[in-house]
């Protein structure tokens, strides 16, 4: 973990306030890529992962932009009510979300402020003189972070700006862009989770082959299972030979916490990827939107917060 401060708070667009962290002493922190994120232990003891959401210029500092959403859990309003100097803990940036070619185009779509992981990307991309379009979606100027700057930033010209409720403007033709993109390039989207779907579910619909569709959700979509529909299973401890009868009320991972198992969690929505792990034997009951179609086929992971086992026993690598 490394401890750092609060440097500076900004109101970048509303309801979005963007974040600089620094170490107290001022050193540098750890370098990192586009589409990196860190974990955020707030005071409360939640621990939320926010997209780092620019290249570092001073590698003292890291900076977050994020929303405050009226159906948050509490993450984001604790974020909101951060004043300069308040002290946190975060982790080293991850990445789950990488540029994957440099030589390829790429094509971003941002939904609000699924912004944060691709604004790092188009920096790189403008950077190494590659190809691309930045296609930012989103209420009105006034709810679009950094829309300002982009506008006029050094890869101006690369921005596409879609505005719902500016008529002027108006929604992207999300099927129009993706046709003109079609060959031999990279999507990177980033959004609300209905949003990622329909692009997701456009591209597919499109041709557009899955190893060209990179997405990072923020948010799980909503499930149509319920927890009716759950049925009991045993989940057991590969290394040990221990099992544990999960209920239909329970999670994998709440399971293995009450039985002393570690596991790292985090989103506890199947979104972020801490808590993956490898499966031995048995047929995982996919419920996360971390794995990709083709990873969800193969059955070889599972997210323990919220997957559960088509099997009587799923037995896991820990």
């Amino acid at each position: 973990m490394i401890a750092v401060v609060v440097k500076n708070v900004v109101l970048e667009a509303h309801s979005v306030v963007r974040i600089v962290l620094g170490r107290e002493d001022n050193e540098r922190l750890p370098t990192f890529e586009a589409g990196a994120h860190i974990e955020i232990h707030l005071s409360s003891g939640l621990v939320r992962q926010y997209s780092l959401c620019r290249l570092q210029a001073d590698d003292r500092y890291y900076e977050i932009a994020v929303l405050k959403d009226p159906e948050s859990r509490g993450g984001s309003r604790q974020v909101h009510a951060l004043k300069i100097g308040d002290r946190l803990s975060i982790s080293e940036p991850r990445n789950h979300f990488p540029l994957v070619s440099l030589k390829r185009k790429s094509l971003l779509i941002a939904g609000g402020i699924g912004v944060t992981p691709l604004l790092p990307m188009a920096q790189t991309l403008a950077q190494s003189g590659a190809d691309f379009e930045f296609h930012y979606c989103s209420k009105s100027p006034d709810h679009a972070a950094f829309s300002s700057a982009l506008e006029v930033g050094s890869f101006a010209d690369k921005m596409h700006f879609h505005y719902s409720q500016v008529s002027s403007s108006g929604r992207m033709d999300v099927r129009e862009t993706l046709s003109e993109n079609l060959v031999d390039v990279e999507l990177y989207v980033c959004g609300p989770a209905n949003f990622i779907t329909a692009v997701l579910e456009e591209a597919k619909t499109l041709g557009w082959p899955e190893i060209r569709l990179h997405r990072e959700f923020f948010s799980a979509p909503a499930q149509e299972t319920t927890a009716t529909e759950n049925t009991e299973f045993t989940v057991k401890i590969f290394s040990t030979g221990e099992a544990f009868l999960v209920g239909e009320d329970q999670t994998i991972s709440q399971v293995l916490d009450e039985n002393g198992v570690f596991l790292p969690v985090s989103c506890e929505e199947g979104v972020c990827g801490t808590c993956m792990t490898q499966v031995v034997d048995g047929i995982p009951d996919h419920r996360d939107v971390f794995l990709t179609d083709k990873e969800h086929q193969e059955g070889k992971l599972v997210m323990a917060c919220c997957s559960r086992s088509k099997t009587k026993t799923l037995t896991l690598d820990l």
